[in-house]
């Protein structure tokens, strides 16, 4: 197995200002970076018309692509059918400030899909399928990053969608972290739909409801800061380095190479006091793959 595929980072894994993020990503050997666009200088209402362009442009002159930008608007998602109108809408003008920029791709999670066909599974539906029609008619795609749910169930919530505009940014590690599901196998369940994917390592410690994770309507919210908490303190599960985890790196790339899956590979690191550190040994880890026969 040789890896063709390119290398990309979440600028902001560096917390740093998103300039400074992109230089350090250009630094540590990045091909492309993922980028937060929801609120600040990257919400689509605060920039302007010029300032995507020459955003755009600074971007090309560091030699980097957008792998995808992240469109995450968290309150669980759209499980709310409430708050949907507005979050359908900011979602579609992020997915339009994506294609300026040059990427098809925004990331997003939607909120744990539920077991049974109930009123939160109607609103996600909903959202997702008028997401999904809007983003096939730009040739773009929302796609939900797993963890939340086992791979064959959101599998079975795409394949009610009627286009692929909503599809999927694969992450092994939640799935480890959080569901227990096999990486490898959620790989094959969801070929079909893998359009973007995050590298990342993690341990499972003990099972844990998913809801505590990741919130649910009508269940007691994490907020971000609690669960770094929770990934940090490895009560339930952690997150780790490269190689250090449950994620088996060599099935895993191997299963994308299987499915012809020739997009980003983006680094993401949520948790650590060095995260240039971190993501400069990721990249190196990625790039003994490149090297293999």
């Amino acid at each position: 197995m040789k890896l063709t595929n390119k290398i990309g980072v979440i600028a902001d894994s560096f917390r740093l200002p998103v300039r400074e993020a992109l230089l350090k990503a250009k630094e540590v050997g990045a091909e492309g970076v993922q980028i937060y666009a929801v609120s600040g200088e990257m919400d689509p209402e605060s920039l302007s018309g010029p300032a995507r362009k020459e955003l755009k442009k600074y971007i090309e002159s560091l030699g980097l692509d957008i792998s995808a930008l992240c469109g995450d608007l968290g309150g669980h998602g759209f499980q709310d059918g409430a708050a949907n109108a507005l979050k359908v809408e900011k979602s579609k003008r992020i997915l339009d400030l994506a294609v300026e920029l040059g990427t098809n791709v925004v990331t997003t999670h939607i909120g744990i899909v539920p077991s049974e066909h109930n009123a939160v599974y109607e609103s996600m539906q909903s959202a997702c399928e008028e997401l999904s029609r809007y983003a096939t008619g730009m040739g773009a795609y929302f796609a939900i990053e797993t963890g939340p749910e086992r791979a064959a169930h959101l599998k079975a919530f795409l394949d009610t969608l009627s286009t692929k505009g909503v599809s999927v940014n694969f992450d092994p590690a939640n799935m480890v972290m959080v569901t227990g599901d096999d990486p490898v196998q959620g790989v094959k369940l969801l070929k079909d739909y893998i359009v973007h994917t995050h590298v990342k390592d993690g341990v499972r410690f003990k099972e844990v409801d998913p809801r505590e994770v990741y919130g649910a309507l009508g269940f007691e919210p994490m907020d971000h800061g609690k669960i770094a908490e929770m990934v940090a303190s490895g009560e339930a599960f952690k997150e780790v380095p490269l190689g250090e985890g449950g994620v088996k790196f060599d099935e895993y790339f191997q299963a994308l190479q299987d499915i012809g899956y020739n997009g980003y590979l983006t680094i993401e690191r949520e948790v650590g006091t060095s995260p240039e550190e971190d993501i400069r040994k990721a990249v190196q880890f990625i790039r003994q793959y490149r090297k293999q026969a």
